[in-house]
């Protein structure tokens, strides 16, 4: 009976294969280089924000591109090469740098004809993996074939061969019986069994309940990344460089000119000039961008270029703390002051620049921190500049413009004082902090593991100390006041700094909850710690890897399944498990209320030989199953009609699919509902 479910599930899966995401167009070329020798080519075309991993990248990361040539006829030069455009960046997720491909990439082996008269027929192999932003399709392998005709040889050399052939032809015949035959819907006998793919009853398109379905879209980041950009143009407009020139460039608008609308319309252009100059600043990037495109990729994957921005932002920090000033060249700000007298439009336009050079010893580490903070993503860094930019120079063109507007306002702001210098101070213990998040991506990318998680979280809290010292006027630096006075808003924001610490301080400690949910994706991973265990499960769940054993354990259990397709090279799966499974309101679901399966697509252990299989594709493609990998990733696709990861489906112990499942990295409160739906209907219906 297994045996014909599992050739039905070859006729499903051939029959629906089409709506399969197929993000990647293959191309087979034999090159001609001459009489005896050729290249194998494998050109992929991927979709549009689709990468294909390169067969360079790290170990315990994604699964790298691999390519196989054989041909009787012909013998392996060497191994294979890529060529394509390269880019190499930091993951979060694994803790180390992932190399791929986008857009398209070639795969070259080189060939040696034994006998050019012969020709050969030459089948390529290319076992890969395709990612995006948010989920992993499952590892493919696929076969192509193509013959390299012989050259023109006379009568007696053909007789020749066609007698070698027959008796080659013979010798096959013999050995067929131990070759793993290729499975095809016709040829039912011929197609060895691989137990439990096809299970009739999971209907995912028939679920029990339809609650827990919607998923949200996730975002580009533009948004969040303008609102940070915006707040960091609020905080600089406090900062003594800034703050005392806003009465005075308001009343010059206002006051200086003999038609109060003139002057008013005159400070509108002029905040509107210094959100012009201030996302201008982000157009030498998009020609970097242009020029090399793996230079935001370096900032992220490279060891020097971190260190380096972890310098940085120490410079900055004591910038912020008085020991120095960062200014540009006086000349710069002269001849732009200069060049206010033209009047007019272009008068207006010089003066706001000569405001964005004179306050960069202020905005200059705001904006530093920016940059690093943006290029640090590694992707559309240009993009995100802009918009970050953007909303540094909006919320100046708006103070600007308001206050020319409603100019009665200035009466309402607070007095120039050391409350401008405390600003600065505070934003230079912040920079120390941000500094460290570089040292730990060095740290990562270089697998030294130096800076373990808890190793990390002292550093903070040390940080944080300071900066509550410097809050109750313990400690002061050199523009502080000798005898500074507490203002309640510095109480308060002390008071707030010794809650951070207390907040921190159990992460010093081993749990087997995880801890500083909060600081997700700014801490190092959970793995690089003081109290590792490589023997732990993921977050000490300890799941099943067998889909089948789940369900055993459930019916035992009376518990609904949680079937997580993975892998071992998924990005977004490590996401998942680090960011939302261990958050308190999801993680005592998942140990208590479900039997949590997980099966790896990517595992690479090979099935017993008599359950290897081929399927026949079409197009000159085959689908190989050869690894525990390929089952699940079949598994998957035959059951669900999905082939991407991470992938969740809530499943009955009799096996009947709960509610619909869910792909992809997902908020935490998206996945929580699709979790509770299925479990609450299940725990009613027993």
């Amino acid at each position: 009976m297994k045996k014909w479910l599992w050739l039905f599930s070859l006729f499903i899966f051939t029959s629906f294969h089409a709506q399969i995401k197929d993000v990647v167009k293959w191309d087979y070329q034999l090159n001609k280089i001459n009489e005896t020798d050729y290249e194998v080519v494998l050109t992929a075309k991927m979709d549009k924000g689709w990468h294909l991993y390169s067969k360079d990248i790290p170990e315990d990361t994604g699964i790298p591109t691999e390519m196989k040539v054989s041909s009787k006829e012909a013998t392996n030069v060497g191994g294979f090469r890529e060529v394509g455009k390269k880019i190499n960046e930091f993951s979060e997720a694994f803790g180390g740098t992932i190399v791929y491909y986008s857009n398209t990439a070639k795969f070259i082996q080189k060939i040696k004809l034994k006998d050019p008269k012969k020709g050969a027929k030459v089948t390529a192999e290319i076992m890969y993996q395709v990612c995006n932003d948010k989920i992993c399709l499952a590892p493919n392998t696929l076969e192509f074939e193509k013959s390299i005709e012989g050259a023109t040889i006379s009568p007696e050399e053909q007789k020749e061969e066609i007698a070698e052939e027959k008796v080659e032809e013979k010798q096959d015949s013999l050995s067929s019986a131990i070759v793993t035959p290729t499975a095809t819907v016709a040829d039912n006998t011929s197609a060895p069994v691989v137990d439990g793919v096809k299970v009739s009853s999971l209907d995912f398109r028939n679920p029990l309940v339809d609650c827990g379905t919607e998923q949200i879209q996730e975002d580009s980041g533009n948004g969040l990344v303008f609102i940070l950009g915006f707040l960091g143009g609020l905080i600089a407009l406090l900062t003594p460089c800034v703050f005392p020139m806003i009465p005075l460039t308001v009343s010059f608008f206002t006051k200086g000119s003999t038609n109060k609308a003139k002057g008013k319309r005159n400070a509108i252009l002029y905040g509107m000039f210094i959100l012009i100059i201030f996302v201008a600043l982000s157009i030498p990037f998009y020609i970097i961008d242009g020029i090399s495109g793996n230079v935001f990729n370096n900032i992220s994957t490279n060891v020097g270029l971190n260190l380096a921005f972890f310098a940085i932002f120490l410079f900055f920090a004591f910038s912020f703390f008085g020991f120095y000033e960062i200014t540009l060249p006086s000349s710069i700000a002269n001849k732009s002051a200069k060049a206010e007298e033209a009047g007019g439009m272009v008068g207006i336009f010089f003066m706001a620049l000569t405001l964005v050079i004179v306050s960069f010893s202020c905005t200059g580490p705001i904006l530093g921190s920016l940059l690093g903070g943006v290029a640090s993503s590694s992707k559309n860094v240009p993009v995100l500049l802009t918009f970050a930019l953007g909303g540094f120079g909006l919320a100046w063109a708006i103070i600007f413009g308001l206050l020319a507007l409603f100019p009665q306002a200035l009466q309402a702001l607070p007095k120039s004082g050391g409350w401008m210098n405390t600003v600065k101070v505070v934003l230079g213990f912040i920079e120390v902090a941000l500094a460290l998040k570089f040292l730990s991506k060095a740290d990562l990318v270089s697998k030294t593991f130096l800076l373990k998680r808890e190793i990390f979280i002292a550093l903070w809290i040390i940080v944080a100390i300071g900066l509550v010292l410097y809050l109750f006027g313990k400690i002061r630096f050199p523009h502080d006041d000798k005898n500074p006075k507490i203002s309640t808003t510095r109480k308060v924001l002390g008071v707030l700094g010794i809650g951070f610490i207390l907040y921190l301080i159990p992460g010093l400690f081993p749990s087997e909850k995880p801890k500083l949910s909060a600081l997700s994706g700014i801490l190092p991973p959970m793995n690089v710690s003081l109290f590792q265990d490589e023997h732990d499960g993921i977050l000490g769940l300890n799941p099943q890897h067998d889909y089948f054993k789940a369900v055993e354990l459930a019916k035992k259990e009376n518990k609904p399944i949680l079937l997580d397709f993975t892998g071992y090279g998924c990005e977004n799966c490590r996401k998942m498990e680090e960011f939302v499974w261990s958050q308190p309101d999801i993680l005592p679901l998942i140990q208590n209320e479900v039997i949590l399966a997980s099966v790896y697509v990517d595992d690479k252990e090979a099935l017993p030989e008599n359950e290897q299989m081929s399927i026949d594709m079409g197009n000159g493609q085959k689908k190989k199953i050869k690894t525990i990998g390929d089952k699940w990733s079949m598994f998957q696709q035959v059951n669900f009609n999905n082939n991407s990861q991470p992938h969740y489906v809530l499943i009955t112990p009799d096996q009947k699919v709960i509610n619909a499942p869910v792909s992809g990295y997902m908020p935490k409160e998206e996945f929580k509902k699709f979790l509770e739906c299925g479990i609450q209907y299940f725990k009613k219906n027993q």
